[in-house]
């Protein structure tokens, strides 16, 4: 059998291995040090924008801290993108409180400003106003930002950014990711870098960002014994886990031009396919890291669904993965409130995530190429 081919594995810059070996040299194992500070540092000037970043396990810790620094508890309602990964929703259950999974528009698959709109205004009436809405930037395209930002701030709610595939992508020109009340970003293995596990929570204040590193580390009172008036959690990146980071922070922009090329490549591959469409930014507003080229197919113009396209590539050992199932058509989720019509569901039945790693080769293209050209002709 051939070699896999991933769907998005880590590609590492060279110098990773130069920032651990220094934490080792210097006995910074631990989750703090020069590392952890200095990886901070370049998040911040790569987003380019008046924030300060916590350093942290993963982005669902993150996430997870934004919903308490918003002040989300017990009983309280959250607004969410339904199209996403469970990490953007699960952190709402942690705190006891209960998502209202809104539906996506079909320009960027992301959160739709008109259900949104919607979702607000009936939950208002029935006593329920939202303590915050977590909208995402899916596989790093942008989402609708001017409108989903305007109606927020119209009802006074506060936005939780999930960034986390999305580093790197930008929306009239200011990084994703830093927008929101906060933001969040993701260091996962198959993202667009890694730092093997971890994520970052993006702030706008010094004391949003030192309550976020109090709570990370289990919220330890300034005293000289251990004392805690709050519950804290063991959410801070090691300094081991930044010095990867560190390297990868190095390569970022190459990184970003890879997946973007490998989107223009699936692009030029579908471009006379009828019923294909390829994720690909609306307008000039829109810049993408294209995490993950994804497609849909419509299996009344192609002849094909998405379910053949998948199982045709793994056939010949290449990954590829049905977009996420929208979180309100989840088992653990099935008593959820949603707003919106089927287009999340549509995206699901129909779209698929092709392989889109920064490391693929000419020749693993030329072996996607031909298994995808192979099913279209047969």
């Amino acid at each position: 059998m051939n070699e896999k081919i991933w769907l998005s594995s880590p590609h590492m810059g060279g110098n990773e291995l130069k920032y651990i070996h220094e934490a080792f040299d210097e006995n910074w194992v631990a989750p703090l040090g020069p590392n952890v500070n200095e990886f901070e540092k370049s998040i911040e000037g790569y987003l380019d924008a008046d924030v300060q970043v916590a350093a942290l396990s993963a982005g669902t810790a993150a996430l997870h801290l934004s919903l308490i620094e918003c002040g989300v508890g017990y009983g309280d309602e959250v607004i969410c993108q339904s199209m996403t990964f469970s990490a953007s929703a699960n952190p709402i259950a942690y705190q006891g409180a209960i998502p209202v999974f809104i539906d996506s528009e079909n320009e960027t698959w992301n959160l739709c400003p008109v259900a949104l709109e919607e979702a607000i205004n009936d939950r208002i009436a029935k006593g329920k106003k939202p303590k915050a809405i977590v909208a995402v930037h899916l596989y790093g395209m942008p989402f609708k930002v001017d409108e989903v930002m305007a109606i927020a701030n119209k009802y006074d709610i506060p936005v939780i950014e999930d960034a986390a595939e999305a580093l790197g992508s930008k929306y009239k020109g200011k990084a994703c990711g830093s927008f929101g009340r906060f933001g969040i970003l993701s260091f996962n293995g198959n993202k667009i870098i890694t730092t093997s596990g971890g994520g970052a929570l993006v702030c706008h204040s010094e004391e949003d960002k030192n309550k976020a590193v109090f709570l990370s580390t289990q919220a330890r009172d300034n005293a000289p014994h251990y004392q805690h008036s709050h519950i804290g959690y063991n959410y801070r990146m090691s300094n081991i886990c930044a010095g990867i980071g560190r390297g990868q922070m190095e390569v970022l922009n190459q990184r970003v031009e890879a997946r973007r090329s490998m989107t223009k490549f699936y692009v030029e591959l579908f471009k006379n396919i009828p019923g294909i469409r390829v994720l690909v930014e609306p307008n000039a507003d829109y810049f993408s890291n294209h995490w993950l080229a994804a497609i849909t197919a419509d299996p009344k113009l192609t002849g094909f669904s998405r379910e053949d396209l998948r199982l045709a590539l793994a056939e010949d050992n290449i990954e590829s993965r049905p977009l996420w199932k929208p979180m309100h058509l989840q088992p653990v989720f099935a008593d959820a409130t949603y707003y919106g019509t089927n287009i999340s569901e549509t995206l699901f039945n129909n779209g698929l995530c092709l392989p889109s790693g920064s490391n693929l080769t000419d020749q693993e293209r030329e072996r996607i190429s031909i298994n995808i050209k192979k099913l279209i002709n047969r």
